[in-house]
């Protein structure tokens, strides 16, 4: 929906592997760094949106993780809803938290994303994203997909399937139609991952701050035929949050040239015909250009979801940065990169691949990013003169297509 909400204050975490950090610890260091940035207390709150996905399997925190990590804080008595979404989490709590605000429901909202997904048993991690798929049809969900990568000249691992997440299978069957029909490639697909390599290393939250070159990810283990391992996102906890008011309350608080949230716009997928022109990401991100009043060729910076290299080669073609079949040149160019020439930079906090990806706090992570960029505060991975952003957070995986998809735009 069109939306008139405003960013009075961000914080995040690192990403990593937190594992003598709990899920209040990690939600508590981004909330606090929020407030203090918006210059306001718990006390100032009139409702919240707290985003988890993976608590109730990671740590057994299930049904109250809000309350508790808020409580924590000594911050009560408002509205809490605790938003789970699969990866699609935290921007679906950033898109409910501005509705409110722009329906005029409350002047001061929080959203916040935490997560923990690293346990000493990989098996309960990848449990996580097992059941972002139709759980009572997972045998169905496996047949469609082994389907999909022999239909593509690709057979299926099965050996070493209970090594890595089933999304990454998947990944590799949105990969391989992607090649075949508009000739990208392997090294398109790592020329990816080293960019993003390069601007995590300029960002001191990122997971994973080493600078990788393209050969160095084509080297890399096959985990999922084309996907090596530095193309795919890593597992990871951590914590973002946003603080969104009024325009009302961000005149009193004399904000000068606020981050605005011009449009959020939340779907999930459906039955569409294959041959179908538009799907689901097509008609999101129409909807979030049209209610923001801007399109493609305005916008100047991205955070979209690469949880696999494919999909920042993909997703940029669908958010029109460039035509069907050429984001693949156009990465590999160094056109999307800091610093590259290009008209847009897609990623320059590192993306899902190198910031790293704790699910249900990713799409926070996002606005966090492009809020410090929006500002002028991104150091060294600033974008020039950035006025206008567009985030894409998208998780789960129904039938053929995304389970759920925020797509939200942002201008200073």
């Amino acid at each position: 929906m069109k939306q008139n909400a405003y960013v009075a204050g961000v914080g995040m975490t690192t990403f990593g592997k937190h594992l003598d950090r709990g899920l209040k610890s990690l939600a508590a260091e981004a909330i606090s760094a929020a407030l203090a940035d918006a210059g306001l207390s718990g006390d100032d709150l009139e409702a919240a949106y707290m985003a988890n996905a993976a608590g109730g399997v990671i740590t057994g925190q299930v049904l109250i993780p809000g309350e508790v990590a808020l409580r924590g804080m000594g911050i009560g008595h408002i509205p809490v809803i605790n938003v789970e979404n699969a990866c699609a989490s935290a921007g679906t709590a950033l898109q409910q938290a501005a509705s409110m605000v722009t329906f005029g429901a409350y002047d001061v909202v929080l959203a916040c994303g935490f997560e923990k997904l690293v346990h000493p048993d990989k098996a309960r991690t990848f449990s996580v994203f097992a059941g972002a798929v139709d759980f009572e049809d997972m045998e169905g969900v496996q047949a469609s997909i082994d389907r999909k990568l022999r239909s593509e000249g690709i057979e299926p691992d099965t050996e070493n399937a209970a090594a890595r997440s089933i999304f990454m299978d998947i990944y590799a069957t949105m990969a391989a139609p992607h090649m075949r029909k508009y000739g990208s490639t392997a090294r398109h697909f790592a020329a990816v991952s080293a960019k993003n390599s390069r601007h995590g290393a300029l960002n001191p939250r990122a997971q994973f701050r080493d600078v990788l070159t393209i050969e160095d990810v084509l080297n890399a283990r096959v985990v999922a035929d084309p996907l090596t391992l530095p193309m795919c996102s890593p597992i990871g906890d951590g914590a973002a949050a946003v603080v969104l008011v009024s325009e009302r309350k961000a005149k009193a608080l004399g904000l000068v040239d606020p981050v605005r949230i011009a449009s959020s716009v939340l779907a999930t997928g459906w039955d569409y015909a294959a041959d179908a022109v538009d799907g689901v990401f097509e008609a999101t991100i129409g909807k979030a250009y049209e209610e923001a009043g801007f399109g493609p060729e305005d916008i100047d910076v991205v955070e979209l979801h690469d949880a696999s290299a494919p999909s920042e080669v993909i997703h940029t073609e669908y958010l029109g940065i460039c035509a069907k079949g050429e984001a693949g040149p156009l990465i590999e160019q160094g056109l999307t990169a800091l610093g590259g020439g290009g008209r847009t930079v897609v990623n320059p906090s590192g993306g899902l691949l190198r910031k790293g990806h704790p699910i249900g706090a990713t799409g926070l992570a996002q606005i966090v990013e492009l809020t410090e960029q929006l500002r002028g505060q991104a150091g060294p991975r600033q974008v020039e003169g950035a006025r206008t952003a567009i985030a894409e957070n998208g998780g789960g995986y129904v039938g053929d297509d995304v389970g759920a998809l925020v797509v939200t735009t942002l201008q200073r």
